[in-house]
């Protein structure tokens, strides 16, 4: 295959969802295949994999170099969410009694098939010792042990870790490379910084679409009845709900019969209480996903969203009850004023449980073991619409 024609297949392949590029690569030969997935980020070459059928990922392994070969099959043991997906082989890896003239004529041969960034030095246990920086090699002594040039202060990722951590931990450092390591320090692979923070923006990337029940797997190039079959459910569960909001507008119909220019101000409830709970879940997401919320501090974020909701339901609410006075004045209703109080009272109460929906419904997800951001727009829609028509209506035909 010419490199043009590998440039258009990577490009084809970073373009599909995981199934479709693990379909795609099972009509190839198999080197073709490893080929693709070796240019990959590593998060998603091994997602590619786990796709296949168990035949042809066999197959793909045996075709791949023995070093990336054995990878794949060691980080398939760990959680797709962590650094273990990530990991790429060692290469550069030494002994401490090795001197530095061997080392240098040892890293001549391996930068011809491999991309070295360090040196690692590890002991007869594949423990790691240092880290060898390429510009003390260069300027030590040659007949210097590496032991005597090496970094002993080393950083290193652990394969259980879950990305969020890994990505908190190496944000401020700065590193091209980080060598992973188990509890009793051996080394079992290197994570580029570039693909774990690829992997990351990955992941958050597909959180805008899982919130409004579109799965993560979708891309641009997902057939269309393969969309069909993703968003549809998700369609009809939010149709279900938004029955029940058209339930409570049933239920008060005899109110609305009465004053019906309650019926222009119902939009307006439902818009800013669902914005302001969308506000609340964006901030909760976002803290979810960068690790800011940490345990305990659930009850500070419910309170505070609350809080929120109550100050900006009163001033959205002031305005919006001016609204309604002046709209029923021009209509010569006689209690003008009151369903302006309505207005303003339905908006406060409204914004403060739309608030604390944005927060519980995240939070709650996530103790179930869901995804937060599964589909949690839809949830947070109906509860701020069935509260917000509920309580407007429902003090209507109370006061008015």
């Amino acid at each position: 295959m010419s490199l043009e024609a590998d440039a258009n297949l990577l490009e084809d392949v970073r373009e599909r969802a995981p199934h479709d590029a693990a379909d795609l690569l099972e009509t190839l030969p198999a080197l073709d295949g490893v080929r693709v997935l070796e240019a990959l980020n590593p998060m998603v070459a091994q997602q590619v994999l786990h796709e296949m059928t168990d035949e042809h990922r066999c197959t793909i392994i045996a075709a791949a170099p023995i070093e990336k070969a054995r990878q794949w099959m060691r980080n398939r043991e760990y959680p797709e969410d962590s650094v273990g997906w990530l990991m790429e082989p060692p290469v550069a890896v030494f002994r401490p009694s090795m001197t530095v003239q061997g080392t240098i004529e040892a890293l001549r041969k391996l930068t011809k098939r491999a991309f070295i960034t360090y040196g690692y030095v590890t002991d007869d246990a594949n423990r790691l010792l240092g880290v060898l920086v390429f510009r003390d090699l260069m300027l030590g002594k040659p007949e210097a042990l590496l032991s005597e040039v090496m970094y002993t202060n080393i950083f290193a990722l652990r394969p259980d870790m879950e990305l969020t951590d890994a990505m908190k931990q190496t944000v401020n450092r700065h590193l091209p490379v980080y060598p992973v390591c188990d509890a009793e320090g051996r080394l079992l692979g290197l994570v580029r910084g570039q693909n774990l923070f690829e992997a990351r923006a990955i992941e958050i990337s597909a959180q805008a679409g899982t919130m409004m029940g579109v799965n993560d797997e979708e891309r641009l190039s997902t057939p269309l009845w393969r969309s069909l079959r993703f968003r549809h459910p998700w369609l009809q569960v939010n149709l279900v709900t938004a029955f029940l909001a058209a339930g409570v507008v049933g239920y008060f119909e005899p109110t609305l019969d009465r004053l019906v220019l309650l019926a222009a101000f119902l939009p307006v409830l439902a818009g800013q209480s669902g914005n302001t709970g969308c506000q609340a879940l964006a901030v909760a997401l976002r803290g979810m996903t960068l690790g800011d919320l940490k345990a305990g501090d659930e009850r500070r974020l419910v309170m505070k969203e609350g809080t929120l909701g109550l100050l900006n339901g009163a001033l959205v609410g002031l305005t919006a009850g001016i609204g309604m006075f002046l709209y029923a004045s021009s209509q010569e209703n006689p209690k003008a004023v009151m369903l302006g109080v309505v207005v303003l009272l339905s908006m406060v109460a409204s914004c403060v449980v739309s608030g604390l929906c944005g927060a519980l419904i995240p939070l709650t997800l996530r103790k179930l073991g869901a995804d937060p951001a599964t589909a949690s727009s839809i949830f947070l829609t109906t509860a701020t619409d069935v509260v917000s028509m509920g309580v407007f209506l429902g003090l209507a035909t109370w006061l008015v």
